[in-house]
């Protein structure tokens, strides 16, 4: 609980005082305060609700990373609502850059303490999940909506988990699945860059959109194929198609 209250504080702190340089609007100012709370709650949330409630070293640089996207996607807002004609802020991918690169020291603490954990995984996958999608809604504001397809598609995974109960199975560690979600935030911080002309932003985001639907599609046709496999070792009979399974 101390971890989580820590994250959620230091976020209201940071951008207590970072959204007061940025903007004189109060109204501005607390939609960019929500867009932030909601990355860092789900966050403080993951941590919470474990059972028994415990929190890791590595965990901690993940809340500390969530909280930097929390930053950015208030900033992000900023971007969209005050400084909309001027595009995004040099200041979201500075943020973005940061929770990136920090990507990969999670893990390193997590394998040199020994503490990693199916939950924390989890954490920092939704941590990922959160950054691709903010930067997402900053391309947004240079290239419509499109861009938006690439930092929803882990969302829509998980809804449709809800109806297919075998997306909820645990995926094979799969260094192509790694490639192609790092090129994710990789992309979008490039075509976020102050003078990257929008011809090459698209040409950039185009196939790297392609390649992550191309990574889910696969482990859909995985899990797919598991769950048929598990079902006919069991001798029980397949669900008809529409159908969700273990129903």
């Amino acid at each position: 609980m101390a971890d989580a209250g820590a994250a959620v504080g230091a976020y209201l702190v940071a951008w207590a005082w970072l959204g007061a340089a940025l903007l004189t609007d109060p109204g501005p100012w607390l939609l960019a305060l929500l867009a932030g709370v909601a990355v860092i709650t789900r966050a403080a949330g993951s941590v919470l609700r474990r059972k028994p409630r415990f929190s890791t070293p590595a965990d901690r640089v993940t809340l500390g990373r969530a909280g930097i996207v929390a930053c950015c996607a208030a900033e992000t807002v900023v971007g969209l609502t005050v400084g909309a004609e001027a595009g995004p802020s040099p200041l979201v991918v500075v943020l973005g850059t940061a929770a990136f690169l920090l990507d990969a020291v999670d893990g390193r603490v997590a394998r040199f303490t020994g503490s990693a954990t199916a939950e924390g995984s989890r954490l920092d996958t939704d941590t990922d999940a959160a950054l691709v999608l903010v930067l997402s809604c900053a391309a947004a504001g240079i290239f419509g909506l499109w861009p938006l397809g690439i930092g929803l598609m882990y969302y829509a995974f998980l809804a449709a988990a809800w109806f297919r109960p075998s997306l909820k199975n645990p995926l094979p560690s799969s260094t192509v699945r790694r490639v192609i979600g790092a090129t994710q935030p990789a992309a979008l911080l490039f075509v976020l860059l102050p003078g990257v002309p929008p011809p090459l932003g698209a040409m950039v985001l185009g196939p790297a959109l392609g390649l992550l639907a191309f990574s889910f599609g696969r482990d859909v046709v995985g899990l797919e194929r598991l769950r048929a496999s598990r079902a006919s070792a069991t001798g029980s009979p397949t669900p008809r198609a529409g159908t969700p399974a273990g129903t």
